[in-house]
């Protein structure tokens, strides 16, 4: 057997992207940069044989790239989000620069960007694929790109992504995975399926009060992926308001007595606001602040309460015992940040089903 493909992941986050790479024996990770400390802690912890910068990835390429034969990453991408007001000139849209400088750099045999599906209709990915022009630094690469759902690969959750691989000229096209369940929806993992196994109701609020040093300095964890099932604090009134909705229901089933003056009378907009999950069809997209129901249908398909962050960590395809780093709100970031793992390993499966003979 031809040896591995050397990986490396550029904002790596948690590691669902690698998570997802190395449950294909074709790959092999060996180097990832991630900025956020718990992040970087709990990407460490997972995938020790790694090497991990922890710090800006300007910082990284100043001190020198390793070789690698395949560069995996999703650029930081809230500025492209179709949540609130988008920013053009949110300097976080301007990573994915950083990540054509690694590319430059290293010269790998394919890369594998990752974002929110609307990076493909902005102006930063129209300047992306000019890089792959005769005078661009990328000029030895072509691209291909679609929008790939994730429930489709067998994710328990429908969460749409845009998906951008690349290849060696040299190499032939890969081109983009489809999903093993495209055009069967009602195959798709569902919630119940992810975490129906789960106790609806709650007794621990509060994180253990481990604390680790990574990097020189103490942090809270590790946590195993069991040890996130726990819940918060809410009022009367917020508790009061999740068990006035029924299953399937939103904040438009709520009476009029428990609703903010803002809502009354106004019945437009998301309908999953307040939303219950469903047990029998895939989570909306898992999101960093998922323990808030107010940010979207977030709400426990029967329990009155929010799901946990082990139920979330689950849904996005995280096993029970992965460890984490960071207090609940670095946790809930890192496991909404994440690629989900089958999505990565999907396109990983894809992409070693089209490896040649050159790039063994």
């Amino acid at each position: 057997m031809a040896a591995p493909l050397s990986v490396l992941d550029l904002f790596a986050g948690a590691g669902g992207l690698s998570e997802g790479f190395v449950r294909n024996t074709r790959f092999r990770t060996i180097a990832a940069v991630e900025h956020s400390g718990p992040a970087a802690a709990t990407y460490s912890e997972n995938h020790p044989d790694v090497g991990v910068f922890e710090g800006d990835i300007t910082e990284w390429l100043r001190l020198g790239v390793p070789a690698a034969d395949v560069v995996v990453g999703g650029p930081p991408c809230q500025g492209f989000s179709n949540l609130g007001a988008r920013q053009v000139r949110d300097p976080r849209n301007a990573l994915w620069r950083r990540y054509v400088d690694a590319l430059a750099a290293i010269e790998p045999l394919y890369f594998v960007m990752e974002n929110v599906s609307d990076f493909l209709r902005s102006g930063q990915f129209r300047d992306l694929n000019r890089e792959t022009y005769k005078s661009g630094r990328l000029r030895d690469y072509r691209i291909e790109w679609a929008v790939l759902n994730s429930a489709e690969f067998g994710v328990p959750q429908i969460r749409r992504r845009a998906i951008v691989i690349g290849s060696h000229r040299d190499l032939p096209p890969v081109g983009i995975p489809t999903g093993h369940l495209a055009g069967a929806p009602e195959q798709w993992a569902t919630v119940r399926s992810a975490i129906g196994d789960l106790d609806f109701e709650i007794d621990e609020l509060d994180l253990p009060s481990t604390r680790t040093e990574f990097v020189g300095r103490f942090m809270s964890g590790p946590f195993k992926t069991t040890e996130l099932h726990i819940g918060r604090r809410p009022t009367q009134l917020s508790l009061d308001r999740y068990a006035s909705i029924p299953a399937g229901g939103n904040r438009k089933d709520i009476p009029d007595r428990l609703l903010a003056p803002c809502w009354r009378g106004h019945n437009g907009g998301s309908g999953d606001v307040m939303g219950r999950m469903h047990w029998d069809k895939p989570s909306v997209t898992i999101r960093t602040e998922f323990w808030k129901p107010e940010k979207g249908r977030y709400l426990h398909p029967e329990a009155d309460r929010a799901i946990t962050h082990m139920e979330a960590a689950r849904l996005q395809g995280f096993p029970d015992d992965y460890l984490w780093y960071g207090s609940k709100t670095d946790i809930g970031r890192q496991i909404g940040n994440a690629v989900p793992v089958r999505l990565a390993e999907g396109i990983a499966d894809h992409l070693a089903s089209q490896l040649t003979d050159g790039s063994d």
